[in-house]
């Protein structure tokens, strides 16, 4: 409990993402167990010239809304907004040292806020990533449909659901 007090009165910023953020963002989607929560990863998270080449179209692509989350002057993660068959879709990453701290509530809350203010607005987990549910529902998203998509990480066809957000959260 003494962790999430601590997390909650942290300074947290959302800034641009640099080039610096990068090896950073790589170490964090490297934790076996993010690779399995998040299910819908890379084909291989540990190809570094793949996440690099990922990495470039992200940055150079002026529809990707993507800041870094800094906590107390860390980089915690990332949380972005992009466009998927013509709908406004939202994610993030976090690394596991900031889970369950609500440091994932706190920057999805502040970049719908402030980044983007678009409604309605997507975002999909794996059925049961219930963290990662979790967050998105304490920022106003709710269910609004399943699917079954090939997950990387798990190298299986999962359970999806996709929420969506109508108001400003």
């Amino acid at each position: 409990m003494h962790e999430v007090v601590k997390a909650l009165q942290a300074e947290l910023s959302l800034r641009p993402v640099i080039a610096d953020d990068l090896p950073v963002f790589f170490a964090q989607q490297l934790e076996p167990e993010a690779i399995f929560m998040a299910a819908f990863t890379a084909k291989d998270p540990s190809d570094r010239a793949a996440f690099d080449d990922h990495w470039r179209r992200i940055l150079a692509d002026p529809t990707i809304i993507i800041r870094a989350v800094v906590l107390d002057g860390q980089i915690a993660g990332s949380v972005l907004s992009y466009e998927e068959e013509g709908q406004p879709e939202v994610s993030y990453w976090l690394g596991k040292a900031f889970w369950g701290k609500g440091v994932a509530t706190r920057a999805l809350a502040e970049f719908l806020a402030r980044h983007n203010p678009k409604r309605p607005i997507y975002a999909r987990v794996a059925a049961d990533n219930l963290a990662s549910r979790r967050v998105l529902e304490k920022c106003g998203f709710t269910v609004i449909g399943e699917g079954r998509g090939f997950a990387n990480a798990r190298s299986a066809e999962i359970d999806e659901l996709l929420l969506e957000l109508t108001a400003s959260a």
